[in-house]
């Protein structure tokens, strides 16, 4: 019985981390920007810069999620401060990705100015797959997470997503062709609704920490700089 327990347990974590991290990254929105910018470019050269675009992704995910605590504590940030103000940027985007006609996020717009020669790097890497919004998700998961082995559920979580993007660009061309540009919106208004309950979730969880830490009263579940526990 405990055994069915632990294991429910672990795939609800395993998919609420995997839909807040998947959404925000959104492949299918690097997917059509891939299209866009390697039309002129054969086979081979379109999945180097994929997998490139991959694996600098996946390391700025890694890096962040590994430092988000040393990064706290170098700039006096806590962790309900972090949720608070990342559940509000998150909430943004996700009112950018609704309501925009196009179905992109402010996350994912294209940087001003000449795009480099590499691609691979900026835009796709950056910011179209490990923008502020995601980051910012990923370190406010690594953070919250109350064991190792969560930590480590939220790592499997980014690699699905980033390995998610890069066959979404390899085979950008089929996802294009099927979808067209309004299963593109669709969809992407979809992802973003799901943004915006888990960007509201991050604010309620840091609003219930600053009410504990500051002493105004004591909420079941909640602990002092910490969040929601988990059964």
């Amino acid at each position: 019985m405990e055994f069915l327990e632990i294991l429910q347990t672990t795939l609800s974590y395993l998919l609420i981390t995997i839909a807040g991290i998947f959404v925000i990254v959104n492949p299918l929105t690097t997917a059509f920007a891939f299209m866009s910018l390697t039309t002129q470019m054969d086979e081979p050269r379109r999945k180097e810069i994929a997998l490139k675009a991959t694996r600098i992704s996946t390391s700025l995910f890694f890096i962040f999620a590994l430092l988000g605590g040393l990064i706290f504590q170098l700039f006096g940030i806590t962790l309900a401060a972090f949720r608070i103000a990342g559940g509000i940027i998150l909430f943004g985007i996700a009112m950018g990705m609704i309501s925009s006609r196009n179905g992109n996020s402010d996350d994912h717009k294209k940087p001003e100015g000449e795009i480099a020669d590499d691609i691979s790097v900026i835009p796709l890497a950056i910011p179209f797959i490990s923008g502020p919004g995601s980051i910012a998700t990923v370190m406010i998961l690594t953070s919250e997470a109350p064991t190792i082995y969560h930590t480590v559920i939220v790592f499997l979580a980014v690699l699905f997503t980033t390995v998610s993007c890069y066959y979404s660009m390899v085979y950008s061309k089929v996802i294009v062709r099927y979808l067209g540009d309004a299963g593109r919106q669709i969809i992407t208004k979809v992802f973003g609704l799901i943004l915006a309950v888990i960007a509201v979730q991050f604010v309620v969880n840091g609003i219930a920490n600053v009410v504990v830490d500051f002493g105004i009263f004591e909420i079941p579940g909640i602990e002092p700089g910490g969040g929601f526990e988990t059964e």
